[in-house]
């Protein structure tokens, strides 16, 4: 397998260095907008794993927003399969670069949705990975595979949603992604200080934007942004905290392959910073229409959004002083294989402390691209293969879920996961 990772960035990054562990990757090769970004992580693999290991690796300067340039550089590298690693809005042109490349294709996050333009409370517009879906006959007429959405949420959820189907269900009534965190950062006196672990941007477009719901009556529709919290308690020391409907693939992948009565999302943000988001958003501050200012050097316009974004701290840059785990689980509630009521949650763990430690990664990030290379390694062994494009619950889910647990110095990358048996309502 000859990998083409696009984008340097934090998940980018984190995947680069969690292929250097493993043995399935002929060649690797890391592009980036800014190569210095690319060059930063085949130094940090060449320090940590020797000149041995950093030879199989590459770096250069490619733009994902051109995806003739994400073509011409596949084509130049022998490359087999694109990871994609950018933001949704630059999803579209390496997906495009990919196939026209002829080499498979795998993304994290899907291409960008859109509110319905009158009704965004209500209905449906254009849903996370539409435009990706729309071109799945041109992926199974070349004979290629486009895995889409294969992160922790969504990607390790709906692996988690496809073992519940097979093998602890009878019957689903509700598949219920969640994801919760305890991290805090302490200042010189060891007491927690508040700071959003999400960049400003990244929570402001994923909790206000109205999310999408899927039921068996009536299929997706939208619900206002900021509603129908909920304190759930997550496993593993993290407990109880609040979360909030978010919009996630999970709630568009899910149904296309699994038989369930409802699919919902939920992120845990915490009540500081669900507090923070509705009063931006009430005070017009989370906009991102410009506003005109006056200033020393005449007017100037500027977007609210910006101004908050500037005046806080980059997560980056706090992250080594992180303490706390991250939970990416999945509710399931229905019938069990047994015909009697059952709720279980299959969730991962992971810890910041090991995960900045043996990867220099943040939790949040490293969880989210772990997923991704298992699940490369299992199309690079043969034991997920398809066409077309497709999630990740159209794969049977024990391989995956095998590997991943699977101790490393038995071939596997030693991370376990878990499931929790709770009370059914009624």
């Amino acid at each position: 397998m000859r990998i083409l990772i696009v984008g340097a960035g934090g998940a980018g990054d984190a995947i680069a260095k969690i292929v250097a562990t493993r043995t399935f990757a002929e060649a690797v090769v890391l592009v980036d907008p800014d190569a210095a970004r690319a060059e930063r992580t085949l130094g940090w693999i060449a320090d940590r794993h020797g000149a041995d290991i950093a030879g199989r690796y590459t770096a250069a300067a490619v733009d994902p927003a051109d995806p003739d340039a994400v073509t011409r550089v596949a084509r130049a590298n022998r490359v087999t399969h694109v990871v994609n690693a950018v933001e949704p809005r630059l999803v579209p042109s390496v997906f495009a670069g990919a196939l026209a490349a002829g080499a498979d294709y795998l993304d994290l996050t899907m291409s960008p949705s859109e509110p319905h333009p009158t009704e965004p409370h209500r209905l449906v517009g254009v849903k996370p990975g539409d435009d990706q879906f729309a071109q799945a006959g041109d992926w199974e007429a070349s004979g290629r595979l486009a895995l889409v959405g294969m992160a922790a949420q969504p990607g390790l959820s709906d692996v988690f949603a496809r073992y519940a189907a097979d093998h602890l269900f009878s019957q689903v009534d509700e598949l219920g992604v969640r994801d919760g965190a305890n991290l805090t950062v302490r200042d010189e006196r060891g007491e927690p200080v508040p700071v959003p672990f999400l960049r400003l941007r990244s929570a402001l477009d994923e909790c206000l934007t109205p999310p999408v719901v899927w039921q068996r009556e009536g299929g997706w529709s939208a619900a206002p942004p900021l509603g129908e919290t909920e304190v759930f308690h997550f496993p593993a020391g993290i407990g109880a905290v609040e979360c909030l409907p978010v919009e996630q693939g999970e709630v568009v992948l899910m149904p296309r392959r699994l038989d369930a009565q409802r699919v919902t999302v939920k992120r845990g943000l915490g009540r500081d910073l669900v507090g923070a988001l509705r009063t931006l958003d009430a005070l017009g501050l989370a906009s991102q229409v410009p506003v005109r200012l006056s200033g020393a050097a005449g007017p100037v316009e500027v977007a609210p959004r910006a101004v908050v974004a500037a005046a806080l701290p980059d997560p980056a840059t706090i992250w080594p002083r992180v303490e706390g785990r991250t939970c990416a689980g999945l509710q399931v509630t229905g019938t069990g294989t047994d015909g009697a009521p059952r709720s279980t949650l299959l969730f991962h763990i992971a810890d910041n402390a090991e995960t900045m430690r043996e990867f220099d990664s943040p939790c949040t990030v490293w969880q989210s691209a772990l997923p991704a290379v298992v699940a490369l390694e299992l199309l690079a062994t043969g034991a997920w293969t398809g066409v077309g494009v497709l999630g990740p619950e159209a794969f049977d889910a024990l391989p995956f879920l095998e590997l991943m647990a699977r101790p490393t110095a038995l071939g596997g990358y030693g991370q376990s996961w878990g499931t929790e048996d709770r009370p059914t309502v009624g």
